[in-house]
């Protein structure tokens, strides 16, 4: 089958907040094939940088977009996915965000190509089997411990067994502050639950401040702190994990869903000491760049974990991804009410069965459909024009 189509869709919520929340917009991707098929990708980065890299003219033969690089091509197997992320990154070498854009199509084209061949998309990757995975509810801290220990009540009666707490005011006031924020976190959870903690970089490379917090993190029963310092910090991270285990403190090191490409998330794993490494399949590529992350955390011993907070189009993607490693058992799982990102996929997606768990579907492609209806609702309407020449409009779906 060859690629016919590249639809591009800008979605995002009637109002956009500062809070650090990625479920407010969305640039959604469909792929569709010269025989009826289409498969469906989602980006996480700003939607109209990214849809540009799809339609902007050519600078040079290193600056040539998406569309251009991916349209009349032969999709029949895993190797062809392959070649076309490669042939657009090797296009598109000179654009920035490129590897988030072109995230959005790699995952569309492995939906589509499982339609065509009737097999799930962690088989075509490689996998022999679809493992379950315990999802933990990631929400952000609330504005004081009243608010999230609230939040931590409402997981609760959702059923959720772990939950990840971030961003926030984590690190915006004293370690006595934030210690108050996760033990209301621990109080509401109860002392079985699982519970994570997201700092959002704040640290920046300041390794003693994130230290300081791994100590008493620690005594609250949280299994890692995550992203502690900046993702280039590979020396402070080194430090932080060092020091950790040296003193026999009982929290994990967890960081990645800023590696933009596999070589950073490869430094991390390799470099930076740490013991959870969390990609983001909508940044790094797509698919394609997250298995071979995944692979190699497997033979280093690493725990991968998915970093996810958009729609059940990307859980979805992001779980076949490391299905089949049984020993990556962790899975992060969106659990905000945000109208766009749970109707995107309605009435399909990644649910949890009678066990709490989840696991990547067995059906053709990724396992979920968009929803039309919700595409409608909530899409932008965006023209780019160059000297009369039109480049992209939103039409409907």
């Amino acid at each position: 089958m060859k690629i016919e189509a590249i639809d591009l869709f800008y979605v995002a919520l009637t109002k956009i907040t500062r809070t650090a929340d990625g479920t407010q917009d969305s640039l959604v991707v469909r792929v569709r094939t010269d025989n009826g098929l289409e498969g469906w990708g989602e980006c996480d980065a700003s939607p109209l940088v990214s849809l540009t890299a799809y339609v902007m003219p050519m600078s040079h033969s290193n600056i040539i977009n998406i569309r251009e690089a991916l349209l009349g091509e032969t999709l029949d197997s895993p190797e062809d996915v392959v070649r076309l992320r490669n042939k657009a990154g090797e296009y598109g070498l000179d654009i920035q965000q490129l590897d988030h854009a072109v995230a959005g199509a790699d995952i569309a084209m492995w939906d589509v190509l499982g339609k065509h061949l009737g097999e799930p998309v962690w088989k075509l990757i490689g996998h022999d089997a679809s493992y379950k995975k315990l999802p933990y509810a990631s929400v952000l801290f609330g504005d004081d411990p009243a608010e999230t220990r609230a939040i931590a009540d409402s997981i609760v009666e959702r059923e959720f067994r772990a939950a990840k707490f971030g961003w926030g005011p984590m690190g915006r006031g004293s370690l006595a502050d934030d210690i108050a924020l996760v033990q209301a976190a621990r109080d509401g959870l109860g002392p079985d639950a699982k519970l994570m903690v997201d700092a959002g970089v704040i640290w920046g490379d300041d390794v003693d401040a994130a230290y300081e917090r791994a100590v008493a993190f620690a005594d609250i029963g949280v299994t890692w702190l995550e992203e502690p310092l900046r993702t280039e910090e590979i020396g402070a991270y080194k430090a932080l994990s060092d020091r950790v285990r040296a003193n026999d403190i009982n929290i994990g090191v967890a960081g990645g869903e800023g590696a933009d490409y596999f070589r950073a998330a490869d430094d991390m794993m390799t470099n930076a000491g740490l013991d959870f490494v969390q990609i983001d399949v909508g940044r790094i590529g797509g698919i394609t760049e997250a298995k071979r992350v995944a692979d190699k955390a497997h033979e280093l011993g690493i725990q991968y974990v998915n970093h996810t907070f958009k729609s059940h189009l990307s859980v979805a993607a992001s779980i076949h991804v490391f299905a089949g490693y049984e020993e990556f058992d962790l899975t992060e799982y969106p659990a905000g009410d945000s109208a766009l990102i749970l109707g995107l996929t309605a009435p399909t997606g990644i649910f949890r069965d009678t066990d709490g768990l989840v696991r990547a579907s067995d059906k053709p492609g990724l396992g979920v459909e968009v929803n039309l209806a919700a595409i409608n609702e909530f899409q932008r309407q965006v023209k780019i024009e160059i000297d009369g020449e039109i480049l992209f409009e939103s039409s409907q779906p």
